[in-house]
């Protein structure tokens, strides 16, 4: 994706008014993160509701309100904000617990609320990450169906920046 792509998603928030979503793929320190952040942080600009937090974070706050039998409450809670980034879903663990509520909260926010994911695992990785096939290629069909979809590809910006720090002394 380049930079025109990115500036306009940010300038044309009608997406997230369909909700449409933002799938950022790419190896740790190529940027998902910053430009997630900075998509968010624009459509804010724009009047529109965001809340980032990373994917284990919200799956583990899903599961806690599942076992107390208020799953159907916190994904309601979750509809106020417009856009929901999930940061580094890759680093979710496959248990059956945890690929439940992500699924819940994929399928829950299909056609209803954008998201903006970033991972380090393409889809091809994803059985990975969903306990079940199944599972997997429902989430995957319930993101894909209305997305933008980036690929990050190079190297690590901080090891980069390591690497010339450790030049210069």
């Amino acid at each position: 994706m380049t930079l025109q792509q990115i500036t306009g998603l940010i300038q044309n928030p009608g997406w997230v008014e369909r909700g449409d979503n933002l799938l950022i793929f790419g190896a740790s320190g190529l940027g998902k993160t910053h430009i997630a952040s900075s998509v968010g942080h624009s459509l804010i600009e724009a009047g529109i509701r965001v809340k980032f937090v990373s994917a284990t974070h919200v799956v583990q706050e899903l599961q806690v309100a599942k076992q107390k039998y208020g799953l159907a409450g916190a994904l309601e809670k979750l509809d106020k904000f417009g856009v929901l980034i999930l940061d580094d879903l890759g680093y979710v663990k496959k248990t059956d617990q945890e690929t439940s509520v992500l699924f819940e909260l994929i399928a829950h926010r299909y056609e209803r609320g954008s998201l903006i994911i970033t991972s380090n695992q393409a889809f091809n990785d994803w059985d990975r990450l969903f306990d079940d096939s199944v599972m997997t290629v429902a989430a995957i069909d319930r993101l894909v169906h209305h997305a933008t979809i980036m690929a990050l590809e190079g190297e690590s910006y901080r090891r980069k920046t390591s690497l010339k720090r450790k030049k210069t002394e």
